[in-house]
């Protein structure tokens, strides 16, 4: 008898949440999708946040099998993961002066690198001669860069070559040159080995952790695709903020130990 009460009680109460959860649908699913709040990273740079990147609309579907080269990096079709950086960082290449080594391209005008046109259609993009070309940033001042960010040519799956990206404080790259990604693993075109790896273009672009480097110009190399000789931008994004103390001072590795003395063999 006893055990007959204890379950009257228990499904006495079951029934009574039923219909409070019935009675307050709403109520149950704002619970139930209620956001997880943001996390702050902190760093001796303040707070880190996720950049807030806006891509632009895929151009093609599926992963291409066809694609070889010596260098590839592993496709895994995964989206990137968010890029946190801190805040108040955005994009200080926005409509800033571009410059090249080809002044007159073959498509498209210079300005049209930083103008905040990464869909990738036809006029959206600059294409350049074969051969080695670089285009070149000026930021108007030297900025704390966190991330560049590059499309060359998303509406075809393709690799461009010895992909080399360089921070510098003056426009002929002589002072305060710091390379922030080089994928010429066979020095090709004569700015070093590099040991990034090659990527094939998506809509995405690719971005480059710079870590809070320096500098005023950006300049990035590339030397035709596996598509054809020709070298192609769509949108260069630099983000970041400017400096808020002084540079950091790089502190020279230790030398090397001496050389150890050969043992005396007793005669």
């Amino acid at each position: 008898m006893k055990f007959r009460k204890i379950l009257s009680k228990v499904v006495l109460v079951s029934l009574a949440l039923g219909v409070l959860y019935v009675s307050f649908p709403v109520l149950a699913q704002e619970t139930a999708e209620k956001p997880v709040p943001e996390v702050k990273v902190k760093s001796p740079r303040g707070d880190l946040v996720p950049l807030k990147i806006k891509l632009p609309k895929p151009l093609f579907i599926g992963t291409p099998r066809s694609i070889r080269t010596p260098n590839l990096e592993k496709i895994t079709g995964k989206k990137r993961p968010p890029f946190l950086a801190p805040k108040g960082t955005k994009n200080v290449a926005l409509k800033k002066a571009v410059a090249a080594s080809d002044e007159e391209p073959i498509i498209g005008e210079l300005e049209q690198v930083t103008d905040d046109d990464k869909e990738g259609a036809d006029g959206s993009f600059v294409e350049f001669g074969p051969g080695r070309q670089h285009v070149q940033i000026d930021l108007g001042k030297v900025y704390e860069m966190y991330a560049i960010v590059v499309w060359h040519y998303h509406a075809q799956a393709r690799v461009y070559y010895d992909m080399v990206v360089s921070v510098a404080d003056d426009p002929d790259f002589i002072k305060g040159v710091k390379t922030v990604f080089n994928n010429d693993h066979d020095n090709s075109s004569g700015l070093g080995v590099g040991k990034q790896k090659e990527y094939i273009e998506v809509n995405e672009g690719r971005l480059i952790d710079t870590k809070g480097v320096r500098g005023r110009y950006v300049r990035l190399y590339s030397n035709g695709s596996t598509s054809n000789e020709m070298n192609h931008y769509i949108e260069v994004e630099v983000y970041g903020k400017e400096p808020s103390g002084p540079a950091p001072v790089a502190v020279p590795p230790p030398p090397p130990p001496p050389p150890a003395k050969a043992k005396e063999t007793a005669s």
